[in-house]
């Protein structure tokens, strides 16, 4: 698991020490028992998911073409998004955790050659997700997804005048267009261009040097040039005449799978129950760790059809807890969890998709706006 060394912490008072000990003694023993299970079977589910999203793409593709009509164009977007949104969620996001690294027959399923069908450049997102999100979830200054070029996501981000409309354009420009910002994120390109609103300046990069920016660029390029020559010039073009219907196809489908997607990871670590930490927050021990997860985190409550397009971070607690978990081994231990964190007094979030977007929203509305007055004295 790709980790950075987190300093010794001080000494907590006994009465919590011992609490937070206990606590983390129960969710690693949930963690033992799950992942002493994780084997064929999850090889097996994830190729079967692999499948089911290529078959889709041939469908959503061949109907998209050949389509003369609404509804048959339409059934081939819809077939197209399925692949689109499988292959980065249940599929992708899973294997680059290194949910299969280990398991035999896994294939190309392996976190450090497998290839999403996304535009996100997978070696920069497995630095910035696996190691700088999950080891610092919500804490400033640590996690790079708490306040990337002009999204203030928590008050440990200085206000700024363009926070007053970062709702709107997080609802109009990063939602529809989810995974190409989120490229322009992993690879530093909006440290070159935009900061983070903070003194630092940067979530990826570690300075605007040459080397640096050339870096991010050609991270960035990487991945964007073979991914939209292929969707929109390669096989628009296969249609001839018709290349505009199969550029609107392949653009729906984009866009689908980017709404879908915003709409899942907004609902992650915002609202204004949702714990946040100052720069230089560290957790005191395992249990302690395993609690600041939790509590800057929240679930939301899904059917099983929905949560696979959602790659089981409806189940975005478990997920923090076991990064490297297959999305069916989540699901699975959820109950458990809740009971486990009731028991020892740690807050856990779960509501339905709708009311938890709704709060992340409004929490977002509300921080373009908190400490306005105090920023512009």
């Amino acid at each position: 698991m790709e980790t950075e060394t987190i300093p010794l912490p001080s000494p907590l008072p006994l009465d919590r020490k011992e609490r937070m000990k206990r606590f983390g003694e129960a969710i690693d023993l949930i963690r033992e028992r799950v992942e002493a299970k994780v084997g064929p079977e999850d090889v097996t589910h994830v190729r079967r998911v692999d499948r089911f999203s290529r078959a889709m793409k041939v469908v959503g593709r061949v109907l998209i073409h050949l389509s003369v009509e609404p509804v048959v164009f339409s059934l081939g977007v819809g077939a197209l998004w399925l692949h689109k949104q499988l292959q980065a969620t249940e599929v992708g996001h899973t294997a680059l955790h290194g949910a299969y690294d280990k398991l035999e027959g896994a294939g190309r399923f392996n976190s450090k050659t497998f290839s999403w069908d996304i535009p996100i450049d997978e070696e920069s997102w497995r630095y910035g997700h696996n190691i700088r999100h999950h080891q610092y979830t919500n804490i400033a200054g640590k996690d790079p997804d708490i306040h990337f070029g002009p999204a203030r996501l928590t008050e440990h981000t200085p206000h700024a005048w363009h926070h007053r409309i970062q709702l709107p354009f997080m609802l109009t420009v990063l939602a529809p267009n989810f995974t190409f910002l989120m490229n322009l994120h992993f690879t530093g390109l909006s440290d070159v261009y935009f900061g983070n609103g903070r003194p630092e300046q940067f979530d990826i990069l570690p300075d605007r040097s040459w080397k640096s920016v050339k870096e991010a660029h050609r991270k960035a390029f990487r991945k964007w040039a073979p991914y939209y020559l292929k969707n929109y010039g390669f096989f628009p073009l296969l249609a001839g005449p018709m290349f505009w219907k199969v550029l609107l196809g392949n653009w729906m489908a984009e866009t689908m799978r980017d709404l879908y997607s915003a709409a899942t990871i907004y609902c992650g670590h915002v609202g204004d129950d949702v714990a946040s930490y100052d720069e230089g927050t560290r957790a005191h021990g395992r249990g302690e760790w395993y609690a600041m997860q939790i509590e800057s985190t929240n679930n939301f409550e899904v059917s099983l059809p929905v949560s696979i397009l959602c790659g089981g971070l409806d189940r975005q607690i478990e997920h923090h807890l076991f990064p490297r978990l297959p999305p069916n081994r989540l699901r699975e231990v959820a109950s458990e969890v809740r009971a486990v964190c009731e028991e020892h007094g740690v807050a856990y979030r779960t509501a339905s998709w709708g009311s938890t977007l709704r709060k992340a929203l409004r929490h977002i509305n509300a921080l373009g706006f908190r400490d306005f007055a105090r920023a512009m004295a």
